[in-house]
């Protein structure tokens, strides 16, 4: 098939991945991947791979920025100098700090933090190879992370982009999407309350074009929702099943 490059689509109305509009990437996660957090999370989102680890709750150094009534959660956002195309400077970029605060934000607002008064919550995301949709995928995995630390939550926080090309909405942008075509627009909610915890748009969109685009991406969000839920209970399970497999060689 050949390729419009002006609508980035294919002939036969499919994107240049081989999806369809509205289909997302496959996606895999598995938590307790890290020894020494106390929770953490590996996730493949298309040919994107990012790795989170989490520590705490913990006390807070320097101690003259606690809280005393709540913990603070601490986000450190940083893409892999071999991620992206060409090699980025170790250095943290303007935009890695712009999109910690953004995670950092979204997180908050599904954290019980009044229960660890002078305390901190680390979370520290790495982008080991990025293709589109790093925001959301980050949060998505953080929230694995969270929860794999035992740390309460009202729910996750699921992450799935949506935008604009050839003029017409799709879901789970690529790397090649989200940089020609007409627009973006990351979202990530708290799936168990609908409350949305992350909204932004790139590029010019007509309010049908929004109300599409949002409905979309709620789609998408139940999707990988009831994929983080796997992710979590698959540690338990495996926990359950090895002490029924060691209870009945005791037997």
């Amino acid at each position: 098939m050949t390729q419009d490059k002006t609508s980035l689509l294919l002939d036969d109305g499919r994107r240049l991945d081989g999806r369809e509009l509205h289909e997302i990437r496959p996606i895999t996660m598995k938590s307790s991947v890290l020894d020494r957090a106390d929770g953490s999370c590996y996730l493949t989102w298309g040919n994107n791979k990012i790795i989170c680890a989490v520590y705490g709750p913990r006390e807070l150094h320097p101690k003259h920025l606690a809280k005393p009534d709540r913990a603070i959660v601490r986000v450190e956002y940083r893409l892999a100098t071999f991620s992206v195309n060409e090699r980025k400077s170790p250095a943290p970029r303007r935009r890695e700090y712009e999109l910690s605060k953004l995670i950092k934000e979204s997180l908050d607002s599904v954290l019980f933090l009044e229960k660890f008064p002078n305390g901190t919550i680390d979370v520290y995301i790495t982008v080991l190879d990025a293709d589109g949709g790093t925001r959301c995928a980050a949060l998505t995995a953080a929230s694995i992370a969270l929860a794999d630390a035992g740390i309460p939550m009202k729910g996750f926080v699921t992450g799935c982009a949506v935008g604009k090309v050839a003029d017409k909405m799709v879901v789970d942008l690529s790397d090649v999407e989200d940089k020609d075509g007409q627009g973006d627009m990351p979202v990530a909610m708290n799936y168990n309350t609908g409350e949305i915890t992350l909204f932004q748009c790139d590029g010019e969109f007509t309010t049908d074009e929004v109300k599409e685009g949002l409905s979309l991406a709620i789609r998408a969000i139940g999707e990988v929702y009831k994929m983080q839920k796997d992710a979590v209970l698959a540690k338990y399970t495996q926990i359950e099943e090895s002490i029924d497999d060691l209870g009945e060689e005791e037997e």
